[in-house]
């Protein structure tokens, strides 16, 4: 659990952008019940919107398109930038997000494709402070979208606004679609959901259905496309979304 961010808050309500919510469910969780720490994330939070609307006025400058990649780890994230890197109308770079090491931006650079890598540290999410560093250390003026590739995980990066327009969930078959249901707040962010690994749906109790239906009780027409990384065609689907909502934003 990050030390400053309040990432222990539950919140059963929708988060915007502008994450009203977030600084809502503050005064009403009885886990919080200082005042002197309701002040203190509070100003975290409101800082950080600040600092977002900032990146996004960067990307916006540029007439690039932020996408923030959510998900819980190992369900496909990075690979899936590096299938992009194959099928892409677009030019694109990634900021990832990662506790420690270089993996996975020495992996989108074996594509040939920017990448600048944040160590968050005891850090369970990137936020807007750390992507404004990422996005001054990426060539913005040669790119189309920036993929900020968060932390691996289903709660925090849901409730920091990191100035994209964006955002993108992931849940692979493996986990289960109950992972949905669990975790809504994530959920809610997503502006298209990918179910992903579904190679795999012979040997996991896994329905793709249930998992749609789930996904759009909590937002009602969210987009969502099924990938299987081995199936060309299915990225192609996810490059295909990304380039419409790049022309018609």
């Amino acid at each position: 659990m990050c030390k400053d961010c309040g990432c222990s808050i539950t919140d059963h309500h929708h988060h915007s952008h502008e994450h009203k919510t977030a600084h809502e469910h503050l005064h009403h969780n009885p886990q919080l019940n200082d005042t002197k720490t309701i002040e203190v994330i509070t100003k975290i939070l409101d800082k950080n919107d600040h600092e977002a609307a900032h990146n996004r006025a960067h990307f916006d400058k540029l007439g690039v398109l932020a996408i923030n990649l959510m998900s819980s780890p190992g369900s496909g994230k990075t690979t899936l930038l590096e299938k992009l890197a194959d099928v892409a109308g677009f030019r694109f770079g990634v900021i990832e997000g990662d506790l420690e090491t270089n993996r996975d931006a020495e992996r989108i650079k074996a594509k040939g494709i920017p990448a600048y890598q944040i160590q968050t540290g005891s850090a369970c999410h990137l936020d807007a402070f750390m992507v404004h560093e990422g996005l001054h250390q990426m060539p913005l003026e040669e790119m189309d979208v920036c993929f900020i590739e968060n932390v691996g995980n289903l709660v925090c990066p849901a409730s920091y606004d990191v100035g994209s327009h964006l955002n993108v969930v992931l849940v692979s078959v493996p986990e289960g679609e109950d992972k949905i249901e669990k975790y809504p707040v994530m959920f809610r962010q997503a502006d298209l959901v990918l179910i992903t690994k579904t190679d795999l749906l012979p040997h996991f109790d896994f329905d793709v259905n249930r998992a749609k239906e789930a996904a759009r009780r909590l937002k009602p027409n969210v987009d969502v496309l099924e990938v299987n990384t081995k199936d060309i065609k299915t990225v192609e689907k996810v490059a295909e979304w990304i380039e419409y909502k790049r022309k018609f934003r």
